[in-house]
């Protein structure tokens, strides 16, 4: 049984609320853990010499831990380690692997951003990282993470990295200004339908009284069209198969949708060339009343907004259909921020002390300094919560920084942040765990195609670019029914669509 799972109903949701360790103030993933695994034998201090590592991760916050952050030196004091990290931030961080692959300069332990990054597995089938698949069950709080997520990062069937683990469930999805529709009189949307009709409605009657609303920011725009899909990304399993969906007749339902929204001002019309920032700006200015997040970033966020003007009320949807009558739909996450491999020009000693480390920050206490630093140094407790303080903040303590290196997937990390009152957290809770029973992931994952390693990337931008421009009014829809026609008979992508469903079938049939 998965340990980092629990059912969280109304009044679970306070007793968890009471017992569980609750913040991160200025991360990319705020969160608040749930009951985690034991230290165990894993996290025992090896006697002896400390053992030094190099560490090459992302992080994504202002500034990254310094190297004589005392979060560092405790993780060194634990795992009797001398830690060498290069932090690098996470915009670059893919390209900056790749060159690090390709040049050979490989840390001791390097997050690879996805299981599917070509070079690693040409690299991996080349003997150059240790196989970690008869290690793994002395360790256990790594074999604690889901079956499934081991699963989808298996390369012909071995586990040559482990899964930096997230919570499956709970992640990000439409939110919507509740005190907007409130003051509309307006119910929470079940549908695109009625998601439209509210968009439309906060712009034409702009219920903050001024006359530059919009309707949805379009951070992760992709959303609309998975809701419309039913899965994602671009594969879908029917009857036991892979679809890839670009061809169906859905997808043209989605850009259809969001050339209508576009057409009367419902989305910025600049939205092909927003960064970040300017969504939230969107956002927390008032301009816009939906956006996409997940619901710890949202209050992180919206904080300031909220404190202004207390009515201010962003809530997570819990899930929408297509249409009316539909099939509910919220996303799954992949369960993973990434993986973590160790090169074979490791030794094998050195090989189990990382292990042994990555155990260690990944459960029990060493979870606990992994997101909230050290007790009466980065946080106090009040009222049964971890409570941050300055020192947190300019230590750089939390998931965005310690948590890219380990494996968090406690249940509330997507539910809590520093700030944040207990009755949005038991909100956000019970929506976690309605949407827990519904949510579809992507069937894909850790699944790759040497065609599509090879062609993917020119198809994926000519039909992101060949989507944008139908949606903006540059090309008509009939561009969209003739490019699909070309998919269909194009033997590259028809090959692509073969090689992922026989890679899903072998998987299938390993598990």
């Amino acid at each position: 049984m998965n340990i980092y799972k629990r059912s969280v109903s109304g009044k679970s949701a306070f007793l968890t609320l009471s017992i569980a360790v609750l913040f991160s103030s200025l991360t990319a993933c705020s969160s608040s853990p749930g009951t985690a695994p034991k230290d165990g034998t894993a996290a025992k201090e090896e006697a002896g010499k400390p053992t030094e590592l190099k560490i090459m991760v992302d992080y994504t916050i202002a500034q990254p831990p310094s190297p004589d952050n005392p979060v560092l030196k405790e993780f060194e004091k634990k795992t009797n380690t001398k830690l060498t990290v290069q932090w690098i931030p996470g915009g670059d961080y893919a390209d900056r692997v790749n060159v690090a692959l390709a040049a050979g300069d490989i840390a001791d332990l390097i997050k690879i951003p996805s299981i599917t990054t070509p070079l690693f597995r040409q690299m991996v089938k080349q003997g150059a990282f240790w196989d970690l698949t008869p290690y793994v069950k002395d360790y256990p709080n790594l074999t604690a993470l889901d079956s499934k997520i081991w699963n989808n990062t298996k390369i012909d069937g071995k586990n040559y990295a482990v899964p930096a683990g997230r919570p499956l469930d709970g992640g990000g999805f439409f939110s919507i200004r509740k005190d907007w529709l409130d003051k509309l009189g307006l119910p929470m949307p079940t549908n695109m339908d009625e998601l439209y009709t509210v968009m439309k409605a906060f712009k034409e009657n702009a219920p903050d009284g001024k006359k530059d609303t919009t309707g949805f920011t379009m951070r992760s725009a992709q959303m609309i069209e998975e809701v419309f899909t039913g899965t994602v990304g671009k594969w879908k399993e029917k009857d036991g198969k892979l679809v890839n969906m670009t061809m169906e007749p859905e997808v043209k339902e989605a850009i259809a949708y969001q050339r209508k929204l576009y057409e009367e001002g419902l989305i910025p019309q600049d939205f092909p060339v927003l960064k970040e920032t300017q969504y939230w700006e969107l956002a927390t200015s008032g301009r816009a009343g939906v956006t996409a997040e997940t619901p710890e970033a949202l209050f992180r966020y919206t904080m300031d907004q909220w404190k202004k003007d207390p009515n201010v009320a962003w809530t997570p949807i819990v899930s929408l259909s297509p249409k009316a009558g539909g099939k509910q739909y919220v996303s799954q996450g992949s369960g993973m921020n990434g993986v973590l491999a160790i090169p074979k020009s490791v030794p094998e000693a050195k090989m189990k002390a990382i292990l042994n480390f990555i155990n260690y920050g990944s459960g029990g206490e060493g979870l606990d300094l992994t997101l909230y630093g050290i007790k009466d140094v980065h946080y106090s407790i009040v009222d049964g919560l971890k409570i941050a303080n300055d020192k947190a903040v300019a230590d750089s303590v939390g998931t965005g920084s310690w948590g890219k290196m380990f494996s968090t997937p406690v249940v509330d990390l997507w539910q809590y942040a520093a700030g944040m009152p207990k009755e949005i957290y038991q909100r956000n809770m019970k929506i976690a765990e309605e949407r827990s029973k519904i949510s579809v992931g992507d069937p894909t994952i850790g699944l790759v195609s040497e065609t599509d390693l090879k062609l993917g990337a020119d198809y994926n931008k000519k039909i992101s670019d060949l989507k944008t421009q139908v949606i903006i009014g540059k090309l008509p829809m009939e561009a969209w029914d003739q490019y699909v026609e070309q998919l269909k008979k194009d033997p590259n992508y028809q090959k692509i669509i073969e090689e992922m469903n026989a890679e899903y079938q072998k998987r299938k049939a390993q598990n």
